[in-house]
């Protein structure tokens, strides 16, 4: 039977619960227990696909398809796994589907109400979300006492009395504030919001204490006196150089012991690979600069996994990988030598629209005019092909249909059709709403012989990367193209899925977002031979 944790937020958002849920499944994980995750959305939007990522950040796609909230994202660079649709939901999801029953007669005429009928939908899908696992971690966005979060407060006090004692295990990250004027850590936030998950019907069995300073032991029996929680299971959690250092502050807190306690198992990570890399994070022996040429630079959030990424290949390689903001409407501007001029690389990563466009393909020319190692990630690819075809073909109004729908030489276009993920054709027009319209999850390509790609990734014939974009490189230039010095390196299904150019050290771009798939503990190889190609000195 599969063990719960459920992991809450009280006082206010942004405390690091996602990072608390993936570092205690990260502990049990290591302790060679099959783990899984999921993260409960109370918005109503019914994913983030169509939220700008000022509002909501980045948006995570899964190897099956579905656009989710960031938390997956690192989830699955934590626990080293693939996640899918099912680890995600949104009070969206949830109502639309009672609402679909309904309609469809499934609940044979009853009044719909939060209670049973939306309780039981949101039990279903953890439920579902559990199976074939010994532990799964759930986290409930938002804070306690949150009008929107009650229907899943009461889903997870029902599955409290559903299962055994022993099964389900409630952790509460709170903050623990320090008032420079009285030169005091307060405890009251804390014991308000516990009374609030009380009063719901929720009493939490464990305190993970967000502080700006160390707790001293008779705080921490207060809070655990005052909140009825078990003194060894009030865990502080400082802020972190890195977010990979959590776990081991937490075991340092002595978290094995109220987790082993409670669930009455033997707990005992491995962490000495995870120890390994967090040192090369922390004290790298190398160092480099990436220009990071980009639009939504105002939240680097938005970029979250790709950041992530750069931070597993710089482990790996013992390098410290400084990120160069770029922003590449300044590029437009004022050029980009005196933007990137000083940086090891350059990185153009993915986006949507025309704004900042004109200054990425400069941040291009000037990479592959100079011989500096470059990375094109989807969008970064396609501006890719469209500078080389204006400034090596001579094609000066190459462009994508996505920027100019009338454009002569449309160089990135939208494909009519395609296979989607289930195998179903899918019409592509420029009227189809935009999420309709995506290449989303994973898809295979296969690495040309000889080519970079194909090195950096491997002897396989087929590899798995994942998509999120509308618009693809047409291959009715690929002849020109190649003969003019650039390589079509990977394909997929006759679509293009990465180019490089013959004559540079080293300048690739893909179509996919191989960011989606970098784990700490395993790194995606071709993020991994990029940034290693940026470390080698002339």
């Amino acid at each position: 039977m599969t063990k719960f944790i459920f992991v809450t937020g009280g006082v206010l958002s942004s405390l690091g619960k996602g990072i608390t849920a993936a570092s205690i499944a990260t502990i049990l994980k290591q302790s060679g227990f099959k783990v899984s995750m999921l993260k409960i959305d109370p918005y109503l939007n019914v994913d983030p696909g169509t939220m700008s990522p000022l509002e909501h950040g980045e948006v995570f796609v899964t190897a099956d398809g579905a656009e989710t909230d960031l938390d997956l994202g690192n989830y699955e660079r934590f626990i080293d796994t693939t996640l899918t649709a099912q680890n995600n939901f949104t009070t969206g999801q949830v109502y639309q589907s009672v609402i679909t029953r309904e309609r469809e007669g499934g609940y044979l005429g009853k009044t719909i109400q939060v209670i049973p009928h939306v309780v039981d939908e949101i039990k279903s899908r953890i439920y579902a979300a559990a199976e074939g696992h010994e532990f799964l971690i759930v986290e409930l966005g938002g804070t306690v006492g949150d009008i929107e979060g009650l229907p899943f407060m009461e889903s997870i006090r029902a599955i409290r009395h559903e299962l055994p004692k022993t099964n389900t295990m409630n952790i509460h990250v709170t903050l623990i504030p320090y008032i420079a004027a009285a030169g005091e850590l307060k405890t009251k936030p804390t014991q308000h919001s516990v009374q609030e998950l009380r009063r719901i019907g929720i009493t939490p069995h464990m305190l993970v204490c967000r502080t700006e300073k160390a707790l001293p032991k008779n705080l921490k029996e207060k809070l655990a006196m005052s909140c009825d929680i078990d003194n060894n299971a009030v865990i502080e959690a400082g802020d972190a150089q890195s977010i990979y250092q959590v776990p081991l502050h937490f075991i340092k807190e002595g978290i094995l012991t109220p987790l082993s306690d409670h669930f009455n198992i033997k707990i005992k990570p491995n962490m000495s690979k995870w120890d390994t890399l967090v040192k090369n994070i922390l004290v790298p022996q190398d160092e480099l600069t990436i220009a990071f040429v980009g639009k939504y630079l105002e939240l680097k959030e938005s970029y979250k996994s790709l950041t992530e990424a750069l931070i597993h290949a710089g482990a790996h390689l013992n390098t410290k990988v400084n990120i160069h903001w770029c922003d590449s409407e300044r590029i437009e501007d004022v050029g980009a030598y005196d933007i990137i001029g000083n940086s090891d690389a350059v990185l153009v990563a993915g986006g949507f629209g025309h704004r900042g466009v004109e200054g990425k393909l400069k941040a291009i020319e000037y990479a592959r005019t100079n011989n500096i190692p470059y990375l094109g990630i989807c969008l970064g690819m396609q501006l890719a092909v469209i500078e080389y075809a204006r400034n090596v073909l001579g094609i000066e109004d190459a462009n994508s249909i996505e920027f100019d729908e009338n454009t002569p030489n449309p160089l990135i276009y939208l494909i009519d059709e395609f296979m989607d993920q289930s195998g179903q054709k899918q019409l592509r027009t420029h009227k189809s709403p935009m999420g309709g319209t995506m290449r989303l999850g994973e898809y295979p390509f296969t690495p040309a012989k000889g080519t970079h790609l194909k090195k950096a990734y491997g002897n396989d014939d087929v590899y798995f990367e994942r998509h999120r974009h509308r618009y693809e490189a047409n291959p009715k230039y690929k002849d020109a193209l190649e003969a003019a010095g650039m390589t079509i390196s990977g394909e997929s299904n006759g679509l293009i899925e990465a180019v490089e150019i013959k004559d540079h050290t080293w300048f690739v771009g893909v179509q996919f977002h191989p960011e989606f798939t970098s784990h700490l503990e395993t790194p995606n190889p071709i993020i991994l031979e990029f940034v290693r190609q940026a470390n080698k000195k002339d």
